[in-house]
């Protein structure tokens, strides 16, 4: 350890090297109930050139390497179960160059959500992906991270355009280019996205923005069950209404955000939407879409195109997690995350909603309607050993459902070793094909082990 101290600090700073505890026991654990594992040692790039020093000097003492953003997966991830090295991308935080003409943005990984979109609204842009938690733009794209608005303008996986990355032997790639679209070669930008860490070091990327939309109006539908809601948000996709989210939350979910959000909401079925274009258009589609859901028991239409009123609401739906975090002191969350086709999401709510049910445990259902994608909340007592079981079996029972109907056992949470035991089960023999990737990519398997798969 002494000598692999002194080989990242020829090349680095004091400040950019430590083994503080404190500092190790924050980059050892994630926001979820996973076993926390402390890094040996905390690294702290300021550029590339870092970036590459460090990897090269974690291959010759053959040392594990941890990227990690601001610590908000859900799949342990960033927990280095095999100590070593992590990077955290913090100090890499600039953005670097605003193509307006070419709706494209040059980053640093460490640049955040927020960060980005502060900047943006200066040029009349906005970054699309919304997946609730502040992230950074690298670890968004580490696990190809979606949330509410992926219905309309798609997942992190479609907004990639390039990225820069380093990979296990320290040597520097570009995955893309700045054009639209390209027949060549294969797609390393869908190989790289959603690689958690476990083929190279992200420190550039490249990502498309939009025109912020002329018009947005937000709108909250209540419904008497969970079957109705469902039905209702499959008719409005079918009929062609353009909407940018749409979301649901049952109503053990707004009970929890009525506690924390200071709303007053019925506590039943919901669903959040929201529309983007220009004023006559929305004024059309609102109204269809009310009618679409009036068809199918709505009880309750209220939209809302007042910016502060919107924000409220979509504060409210983004705190979800929270809230129940909040109301259960001492408890850890356990959010489950699948994604089944949309024939096939209002079954799998329910089946998950009865199962909530069993266990005893508080817990609710969120998701993201629009595309499938679906999560159940719950508070689990770690000093509990049967409540563990329990919500272990549970998360596993959801998976299968997903899976048993097409579906997949992550829609935008990521692998990392908590989804990694159903690999196999989903990709069957290109699972041997991704293990053949890692292989040739990171043959001494330093690049974020245990994460994804397992390779000899």
């Amino acid at each position: 350890m002494e000598q692999l101290l002194q080989r990242l600090k020829e090349n680095l700073t004091e400040d950019q090297v430590t083994t503080n505890k404190t500092v190790r026991e924050l980059h050892g654990r994630d926001e979820t109930y996973l076993a926390e594992s402390l890094p040996d040692v905390v690294v702290y790039p300021k550029s590339t050139a870092d970036v590459v020093h460090i990897i090269q000097v974690a291959q010759k003492f053959n040392t594990p390497v941890t990227p990690f953003g601001v610590g908000s997966s859900l799949e342990g991830h960033i927990i280095p179960y095999k100590n070593g090295i992590t990077i955290d991308f913090s100090l890499m935080d600039k953005i670097l160059e605003i193509k307006a003409e070419d709706l494209l943005v040059k980053v640093q990984p460490g640049v955040t959500r927020e960060q980005l979109n502060k900047e943006l609204k200066k040029h009349g842009l906005f970054f699309t992906v919304d997946p609730g938690a502040n992230a950074t733009l690298g670890g968004m794209a580490a696990t190809n991270a979606s949330g509410t608005t992926s219905v309309k303008y798609g997942v992190m996986r479609d907004q990639v355009r390039d990225m820069e990355v380093v990979l296990a032997d320290g040597s520097i790639i570009h995955t893309g280019s700045l054009a639209t679209k390209s027949s060549s070669g294969y797609h390393l930008n869908g190989l790289f996205v959603g690689s958690e860490g476990t083929l190279g070091c992200f420190t550039e990327l490249t990502l498309q923005v939009y025109g912020i939309p002329e018009h947005t109006v937000a709108a909250r539908a209540v419904f008497p069950n969970l079957s109705d809601a469902f039905q209702a948000v499959t008719s409005i996709l079918h009929a062609g209404i353009p909407m940018a989210r749409v979301e649901f939350v049952d109503e053990a979910s707004i009970v929890q955000l009525n506690k924390f959000s200071d709303t007053d909401y019925p506590a039943v079925p919901t669903l959040f939407l929201e529309f983007h274009g220009n004023e006559e258009g929305l004024k059309a589609d609102l109204d269809f879409a009310k009618e679409i859901m009036e068809d199918h028991g709505c009880q309750e239409f209220i939209s809302e195109s007042d910016t502060a009123a919107r924000n409220h609401l979509w504060e409210a739906r983004h705190n979800l997690a929270y809230a129940f975090a909040h109301d259960y002191p001492g408890k850890k969350m356990m959010l489950t995350d699948v994604a089944v086709p949309i024939s096939e999401l209002a079954g799998a709510a329910i089946y998950a909603r009865k199962e909530v049910d069993k266990l005893g445990i508080p817990g609710g259902i969120a998701g993201h309607v629009g595309d499938g994608n679906f999560h159940s909340i719950l508070m689990v007592d770690l000093n509990n050993e049967e409540e563990i079981q329990k919500a272990k079996a549970f998360n596993k029972n959801i998976v299968l459902y997903a899976l048993e109907r097409g579906g997949t056992c992550t829609g935008e949470h990521g692998v990392g070793v908590g989804k990694k035991p159903y690999q196999e089960q989903e990709h069957g023999a290109s699972l041997e094909v991704i293990k053949q990737i890692k292989k040739s990519l990171d043959p001494n398997n330093i690049l974020n082990p245990t994460k994804i798969v397992d390779i000899d």
